[in-house]
């Protein structure tokens, strides 16, 4: 039983290091001599920024102003908002907008984000187009810095920097930002060990001939972006300088469902693409795929496993109790967070833990869906707070 116990605790715990810290530590070490500079353009290429919606009343009119502050060429800059079955005053609100240049596409049936993004495409004039979400604030330097990087012919897409911030009003989950941090900086050292295997959905850019490709309405078109970029030979890079403002979730519970959902579809967008996960076919891509998308997903799996390990034993071994003790204490601690009221700052002590547990449940949730097929297509998008965010310093260390 101890032999037993011992392998399900060691490659547990194998994993879940390797994961969060072995790989981005071998990216580091492979991409200290992968840094390219940016070759510059002779001229700004026409952009088209997309922009979907639905029932966005409280937000839509602050994400338009942003748009049109952005720091790039008017004559070469196309704001297009896609309204996916919209309810309330969103298509109102932006139309109002006509007259300074932006644009409304109106889906009269809702069908989801990638649908509604599918259905944009014929109406796009850019070279490169930029996707965002009716949620978020753009840096209005950012544009420029991620059209500056297709300069290099070798870049189909680039991403932004999301940077989590605070309302003056609220903090929402500080857990939330902690992750965020992370993930941004293993895009960072994945760009330069040759490119990234996901963009960001809050902000990106890419190649036409790329964002072109019909995407199936269940899965992640910013996944997919990534992924076709590399299948099509191009190199997809994140882009520090290209900052976007990502409002926190104000609860726990909203985070979590959303967390479900981007697992799912990302998983089955996994799926579709899973030729990709071929070493021998895609070297160093397929590795990183492997590593930052399956195993990622595997860690509250393994952690499962480890838990049996330890629960073996506990009859034998008195320390053995201690994570268990652990696990229950963070339950504890997710329950408070749980039910901790919407838009209140929640405490460090319980949102950390409380957004880690609760996003292992998610991923066990996300890969169960995606196993049987469940169809994610309709999209519900993330609502939060319609106050504008105000980022200083502190917050963009988040």
């Amino acid at each position: 039983m101890t032999t037993v116990a011992t392998v399900l605790i060691g490659g547990s715990t194998l994993l879940v290091l390797y994961a969060l810290m072995g790989y981005p530590a071998l990216l580091l070490l492979g991409g200290r001599r992968g840094r390219r500079p940016v070759q510059e353009l002779h001229e700004w290429p026409m952009v088209s920024i997309t922009v979907p919606a639905y029932n966005e009343e409280s937000t839509i009119a602050e994400t338009v102003k942003t748009l049109l502050a952005i720091d790039y060429p008017a004559d070469r800059l196309q704001i297009l908002v896609v309204s996916d079955g919209s309810t309330d005053a969103t298509d109102r609100i932006v139309a109002d907008y006509a007259g300074r240049g932006v644009e409304l596409l109106r889906v009269d049936t809702r069908r989801g984000k990638s649908a509604a993004e599918n259905r944009a495409r014929s109406h796009l004039r850019g070279e490169i187009i930029i996707n965002t979400d009716a949620s978020v604030r753009v840096d209005p330097a950012a544009v420029k810095q991620l059209v500056r990087h297709f300069g290099d012919p070798e870049v189909g897409l680039a991403s932004g920097r999301d940077v989590s911030v605070a309302r003056s009003s609220e903090e929402g989950n500080r857990g939330e930002a902690r992750y965020v941090g992370y993930e941004m900086w293993v895009r960072s050292l994945e760009t330069r060990a040759g490119g990234i295997v996901g963009a960001s959905g809050c902000l990106y850019a890419i190649r036409r001939e790329f964002h072109d490709v019909e995407v199936p309405e269940h899965l992640s078109r910013d996944f997919m972006s990534a992924l076709t970029t590399r299948e099509r030979g191009f190199r997809a890079v994140s882009v520090p300088g290209a900052i976007c403002y990502v409002p926190r979730t104000p609860s726990l519970k909203r985070e979590y469902r959303r967390k479900v959902r981007t697992i799912l579809r990302g998983i089955q967008t996994l799926i579709y693409k899973g030729h990709l996960l071929n070493p021998r076919r895609y070297g160093a891509f397929a590795w990183k795929l492997w590593s930052h998308k399956v195993c990622r997903w595997a860690i509250p799996w393994a952690g499962m496993i480890g838990m049996v390990g330890v629960a073996l034993l506990v009859p034998t071994t008195m320390w053995a109790a201690v994570p268990l003790v652990a696990l229950g204490v963070g339950l504890v601690l997710t329950a408070v967070a749980w039910g901790w009221p919407e838009g209140r700052a929640i405490p460090e002590v319980f949102s950390i833990p409380a957004y880690l547990l609760s996003g292992a449940f998610a991923v066990c949730l996300g890969t169960v869906r995606a196993l049987n097929g469940f169809d994610a297509s309709m999209w519900e998008p993330t609502r939060r707070s319609a106050e504008s965010p105000e980022p200083t310093p502190a917050l963009e260390r988040d």
